[in-house]
């Protein structure tokens, strides 16, 4: 058998003193300083915890004695083992990021990461479901809801919560755990906006439309009451025992729902490229859409034209003569 792959707190454990406190002191600086997400500062721990692991094997027993060497070892060995390009890309700004860090908190006599270059990772387009597509995917809930009426008399809480959930991932693009992130008075009826909380704790303001709107009514009028209790607080959407819902339930939701209508593989997150893609192809402004997204950066949104470009080309050599 092959050996058991230590896990991450096993091997943090394992390091020198020095470099176990290293390892806290940045979780804390991109947890308290850079207010980054508890899934990010993970990230960024696991990353650095495999690199101080290899460079312990090569011998150092401080941070202060990392060198480019160690850090071109460390990826080298990474790809070795099959990470993907994507991962390296990852892995070596997550060594820039802690040997930048670290050269200013005075670990580093200088910033030994500052010419590590990493991969170019290769960014495939996102998969995006075509308008009749997600049409079809936002009807299902409502279509088992008034089943669900004739046969038993009464609304089905949990799929006017389902109808909801589809119709707000869809209609604003927001994140799944954005999604489930929302409290009741996040939703603002008479401007038809939700206030949203996004990465790093920034807040944007998001539009819906009138679909939204009714299954918003839908559900805060008879689905919620229904499935409210003591857990339930504040939340928007509540999973079947009253407790907010969560995302892995949420991306099951999504997921059994494009099944029963004979969709491929959707996750949320499609949902949400659809969303941007329908909107650039509609004639939206590039910002307005990165606004909406919440993207901090334009290159984050731009992965989008290329979508619709694509499906220009592929329009074109279908229809066109001298395609």
């Amino acid at each position: 058998m092959p050996p058991r792959r230590r896990g991450t707190r096993t091997v943090h454990e394992a390091l020198p003193p020095e470099m176990r406190e290293a390892v806290d002191a940045f979780a804390e600086h991109l947890a308290g300083v850079r207010n980054r997400s508890a899934h990010t500062v993970r990230a960024y721990v696991t990353d650095l915890v495999s690199l101080l692991d290899h460079a312990v094997r090569l011998g150092c027993a401080d941070p202060s004695e990392l060198d480019l060497s160690v850090l071109r070892s460390w990826l080298a060995k990474q790809r070795t083992m099959g990470a993907a390009r994507t991962s390296l890309a990852r892995r070596a700004a997550s060594a820039r990021t802690f040997s930048a860090w670290a050269h200013r908190a005075g670990l580093l006599t200088t910033d030994v990461a500052g010419p590590l270059a990493s991969p170019r990772a290769h960014r495939e387009l996102p998969t995006v479901l075509r308008a009749d597509q997600a049409a079809a995917l936002m009807d299902a809930p409502r279509q088992a809801t008034g089943q669900a009426a004739n046969q038993a008399g009464t609304d089905d809480a949990v799929l006017l919560r389902d109808r909801v959930l589809l119709e707000l991932l869809y209609g604003t693009g927001v994140r799944i755990s954005e999604a489930c992130g929302l409290d009741v008075a996040d939703v603002d009826h008479a401007r038809r906006v939700v206030r949203v909380l996004g990465k790093g704790g920034r807040e944007r303001a998001v539009p819906y439309g009138v679909p939204a709107q009714r299954a918003l009514d839908a559900w805060l009028g008879r689905g919620r009451p229904a499935l409210a209790g003591r857990g339930s607080g504040a939340a928007l959407l509540l999973g079947a025992r009253g407790g907010r819902l969560n995302p892995t339930t949420a991306r099951r939701i999504v997921a059994g729902y494009a099944e029963t209508v004979g969709l491929p593989r959707t996750t949320p997150h499609a949902l949400r490229h659809s969303a941007a893609t329908h909107l650039l192809e509609g004639g939206a402004d590039l910002r307005a859409v990165q606004e909406l997204l919440g993207h901090s950066s334009l290159a984050s949104t731009q992965i989008y034209t290329h979508v619709s470009v694509e499906r220009l080309r592929a329009a074109y050599r279908q229809a066109h003569p001298r395609a």
